[in-house]
């Protein structure tokens, strides 16, 4: 592309129509797709709009804006954390490196949580742990209005970002604190109806091989979770007997081939209707179950 003013040759057309090729010469999945989203980011206009003014000349300031978006992607920097958002269960977060980009898939989490709290649903306390952009404290807030959820994550700059996600989409009910998981909470607090957490379950020894959009860009804390990727889930599934309700559920997010392991671990610790749940490809991505037994610590009104 050009690095002089704009000519009229640099139509919306003809630009993503570059950007597609260089993109896809440089072995991104979805050029075409990626293409769009950042000149409509550049653009502040839509992609419906892109399609329509398909003729019109890019201006010079247009043109630049651009070009610095097809810079960083061509080095594999995640589109979301480009164009600062991400959609996730119908609602825009906002995002940047200090927290995973949401994913699909972790709409489960979201779905499974919603059921396995329905009976509970006005004035259900929610617990989520690993919180990140808070995401899935958000939706299930905002799907739950009379839901109570408290979200931690032990990163302060993930922390901050959940604040901001939840003031702008009207999460009032949500809040925060910051700790290593059950360490955020702070005494006295009541017990909760759902545990709820995606917490890091990526074996050490593949971050490496992931793709570069992940790797080279999103947060390693949030990614690694041990030699066998189960570090964090044993720590969550061991300590929510103690800040469960008897009846109440506990639901995580694990990797891909995880979920048999994860159910076991819920057995040994005596989580009942044990079950797992698919993603939207079909992947074992949620396993969940209820808590029928006495809290360890019962917990006093607070929280």
């Amino acid at each position: 592309m050009a690095e002089t003013s704009a000519a009229p040759k640099w139509t919306i057309g003809a630009v993503l129509k570059w950007a597609t090729d260089d993109f896809r010469a440089r072995g991104i999945e979805q050029p075409r797709l990626d293409a769009e989203v950042l000149l409509a980011s550049a653009l502040g206009a839509t992609r419906v709009q892109l399609i329509m003014d398909a003729h019109r000349p890019l201006m010079a300031p247009e043109l630049a804006r651009f070009r610095e978006l097809v810079k960083r992607r061509r080095v594999h920097e995640p589109v979301a954390y480009l164009v600062g958002e991400r959609e996730f269960y119908g609602r825009p977060f906002r995002v940047d490196r200090r927290v995973l980009v949401p994913r699909p898939d972790s709409e489960t989490l979201v779905e499974v949580g919603l059921a396995r709290s329905a009976g509970r649903s006005l004035g259900a306390r929610v617990l989520d742990l690993c919180t990140g952009s808070g995401c899935v404290a958000i939706s299930l807030a905002r799907e739950r209005p009379t839901t109570h959820v408290h979200a931690t994550d032990l990163d302060p700059g993930a922390l901050a970002v959940a604040r901001d996600n939840a003031l702008r989409l009207g999460a009032y009910s949500v809040s925060f604190s910051q700790g290593d998981l059950y360490e955020g909470l702070v005494p006295p607090y009541r017990a909760f109806d759902l545990i709820v957490s995606n917490p890091p379950y990526i074996p050490s020894g593949e971050i490496a091989g992931l793709a570069p959009d992940v790797r080279s860009f999103e947060p390693r804390r949030a990614l690694d979770g041990g030699p066998d990727g189960l570090d964090l889930l044993r720590r969550v599934i061991d300590g929510a007997p103690r800040l469960l309700t008897a009846g109440g559920a506990l639901a995580v997010e694990v990797g891909a081939g995880e979920a048999p392991a994860v159910a076991d671990l819920f057995v040994a610790r005596g989580f009942g209707d044990v079950t797992r749940a698919r993603d939207y490809g079909k992947v074992e991505r949620v396993v969940h179950g209820v808590w029928g037994g006495d809290r360890a610590a019962p917990g006093r009104d607070g929280l």
